[in-house]
């Protein structure tokens, strides 16, 4: 399937570089998959679309401040470092004690195994062991957790699409953040830290907004899945197919699986919430759409014509042209339906990407 068919042409002043004013007063697209139809509302207006015995699937992922700015030992100079993922010492560590490290740099060509990286003031340094891809390092921490110096010296690890887009409204300063983003990019329910990108879908949702919806009968259920910084790959083949997608590690605990697998055999509808919902719960589960509990790893990539064994409704943002995202949501709803809803969307002026308004499919 050519990736040319989920190209469309978005004004770049529709890239929201700031969350809404109130997380649930973002604009809610509602797409009916049945008949075509769609609804302009707001997203506290979500409640009047959901109804009592609905299973709302969320990712309690947790963003962490991932991003570092460091000083080569040997040449003073800039080094950027975007940690990915927390690995086992490997051959190399000089302290199996010590904290290791996936971690992605900029710039990535001249940093070689055996040197030294510099942070806050040379109090915590890494040391690089080895190459994994490109852009990529593994490096070990002078620390044995690196986590507790994160609130301390890291950076909101936010899209470089939102950075990009900051310059050139000509915001100043290294860092382009302002204090709110440290509180809103980052979900209400947000408990397990390892994400290096939110979960957009669920940013839109309120304490009092859940509350309400469990009120009116709606039922909560959790997966954890680690956004990695995968998710903003480019897809640079001509092919979707040969597109090589990232892994990701998420856990079904076994009150979600039961929920899920108790509302499945009743014939009351899971409402995941974002696409990392959805891969979840469709990695996980049986062709029946019955889920296991456990801690899985997934690579799927989800593209039109895929059977959905499990998922009967989506929360979701608006995504960038030619993005596996955009393929999953033209999955679920169909290709055309998708884009015409996209052009709606334009045309209503909604705000796209992390930041920007929501689209509920049913």
């Amino acid at each position: 399937m050519r990736v040319g068919l989920f190209d469309y042409h978005l004004p770049r002043e529709l890239i929201a570089v700031e969350p809404a004013v109130r997380r649930d007063h973002s604009r809610l697209l509602v797409l009916h998959r049945a008949d075509g139809r769609i609804e302009h509302r707001r997203f506290d207006d979500i409640s009047g679309c959901l109804r009592a015995g609905d299973v709302l699937v969320l990712n309690d992922s947790r963003v962490i401040r991932a991003r570092l700015h460091g000083k080569r030992l040997d040449t003073g100079g800039s080094v950027e470092f975007l940690l990915l993922e927390r690995v086992a010492p490997a051959a190399g560590a000089t302290d199996r004690a010590n904290d290791v490290w996936r971690v992605m740099c900029r710039p990535a060509r001249k940093l070689k195994p055996g040197e030294i990286v510099c942070f806050a003031n040379k109090r915590l340094q890494a040391h690089i062991l080895h190459y994994r891809s490109q852009g990529e390092r593994e490096a070990e921490f002078s620390a044995p957790d690196v986590m507790t110096w994160l609130d301390k010296i890291g950076e909101v690890p936010l899209p470089p699409y939102i950075i990009q887009r900051r310059r050139e409204l000509g915001w100043g300063g290294r860092r382009l953040e302002v204090p709110a983003d440290a509180e809103r990019y980052q979900t209400v329910y947000a408990r397990e830290p390892g994400s290096v990108a939110a979960p957009t879908a669920g940013l839109h949702f309120t304490p009092e907004l859940l509350g309400r919806l469990s009120a009116a009968g709606v039922q909560s259920a959790t997966v954890t899945l680690h956004v990695g910084a995968g998710t903003f790959k480019p897809v640079e083949t001509r092919e979707a197919e040969d597109h090589v997608m990232h892994t990701e590690r998420f856990a079904i605990p076994p009150e979600t699986a039961a929920a899920v697998n108790t509302a499945r055999c009743e014939g009351r509808r899971i409402v995941a919430v974002g696409t990392t919902a959805v891969r979840s719960l469709e990695t996980a589960a049986s062709p029946e759409g019955m889920l296991h509990e456990g801690q899985y790893e997934t690579s799927i990539m989800i593209l039109p014509g895929c059977r959905f064994r499990c998922v009967d409704a989506l929360v979701t943002n608006f995504h960038l042209p030619r993005s596996t995202l955009l393929m999953l949501v033209s999955a679920f709803a169909g290709r055309e339906l998708i884009l015409r809803a996209y052009e709606e969307a334009i045309a209503q002026r909604y705000r796209f990407f992390s930041y920007g308004d929501a689209m509920l499919i049913l």
